[in-house]
């Protein structure tokens, strides 16, 4: 079709059919905007969304390869480039005109990307990742062009199979695909810089909240967190705790939440790190006034951290626990013990010793 104006012989103006197809365009999501989608059957609603996402990628595409030759907005306006007129008459953000930009340029290399937006194939967020892939790989100078080709071809295929993030991960492996032979020492150098990388970036922080919670801050390996995640759904027990719930069901994030509480609570103490001889041990105190009300509450640590009888009872299941009991001047009238009776090493000295049950007097 050409994209020159045509004449419009009913009358004296000009008609350009690109703004006569956006004009249609528009009049028709004016109309379907006035559908209310609540009348819509589940399966209208789904196959329809298909479509809105295969028209959202298919704009992306019209609209990738506008900037793609925007140049001219930038001359005529004086700016560095097309962003600061997105900034000033379509109030976009600098930022994201800019990256939007630089994608249409990025994207215009690759004749098989650009035929993927267009058909709906490729989303904007998938040609994205495709792109920074291809680019990265366009660096290593044992890949030919044909290799080039090849990578591209099987990541817009890949792209009608899984999401943006999965494609990602795809993206980092590609030349193992391409040609295994040549590139399997090349990917495995690359997974195992990956790896020391994630160990670099892997931290923890925690925030208290002063209301009895305390929020926690993680980065770990993409291994650890899987396998995290895998724990957290196995532990989280939806159907069972919509019971105790009486048949209300909790949202998942709040399952794996006390899933997380769960593996902390049941992890065995056995395996942490002994210091100055005995195992991680947790202290806790209470008065003897408190003691003798059943333990209404007692004190977590050294910090006076209150918890209730029923959290510290929960506790006293699973970890090096002692008890300790106070005065009204606060003094030590008692110091419990991890365990009540002999530790297996012990009563095998105790075998060792008194080579017969031994009992006072």
């Amino acid at each position: 079709m050409s994209l020159e104006p045509e004449i419009n012989h009913w009358g004296t103006e000009p008609s350009d059919p690109i703004d006569a197809e956006l004009a249609a365009i528009e009049s028709s999501l004016n109309r379907l905007l006035t559908r209310d989608p609540v009348y819509w059957r589940t399966s209208q609603k789904k196959t329809r969304l298909a479509q809105i996402e295969k028209l959202q990628t298919m704009q992306a595409a019209l609209k990738l390869r506008v900037l793609a030759s925007a140049g001219d907005i930038a001359e005529e306006t004086g700016a560095k480039d097309a962003s600061g007129w997105m900034r000033a008459e379509l109030l976009v953000d600098r930022g994201v005109a800019r990256s939007q930009l630089k994608l249409a340029a990025v994207v215009a290399k690759y004749d098989l990307v650009v035929a993927g937006l267009a058909e709906g194939v490729v989303s904007q967020d998938k040609a994205q990742v495709i792109t920074q892939a291809l680019d990265a790989i366009a660096t290593d100078p044992a890949v030919s062009a044909e290799d080039l080709v090849l990578a591209e071809k099987l990541l817009v295929d890949e792209a009608s199979e899984l999401t943006a993030n999965q494609l990602k991960i795809v993206g980092r492996r590609i030349l193992a695909k391409v040609d295994p032979e040549r590139f399997e020492a090349a990917e495995a150098k690359a997974l195992q810089r990956e790896e020391e990388r994630a160990q670099r970036r892997t931290f923890f922080s925690s925030h208290d909240n002063g209301d009895g919670t305390i929020d926690l801050h993680a980065r770990v390996s993409r291994a650890v967190g899987m396998r995290l995640r895998t724990i957290l759904e196995s532990l989280a027990q939806p159907r069972k705790l919509t019971v105790e719930n009486r048949g209300r069901k909790a949202p998942y994030d709040r399952l794996l939440g006390q899933a997380f509480a769960r593996v902390i609570e049941t992890y065995d103490v056995e395996n942490l790190p002994r210091h100055g001889g005995h195992g991680t041990t947790v202290f806790i105190t209470m008065s003897i006034d408190q003691l003798r009300a059943d333990l209404g509450t007692a004190a977590l640590g050294f910090d006076g951290e209150q918890i209730t009888a029923a959290e510290a009872r929960k506790m006293a299941c699973n970890a090096n626990l002692i008890p300790v009991v106070l005065g009204t001047d606060s003094e030590i009238l008692d110091l419990g013990r991890t365990a009540r009776l002999a530790y297996p090493v012990q009563h095998r000295a105790l075998r060792l010793r008194d080579k017969c049950c031994q009992a006072e007097d």
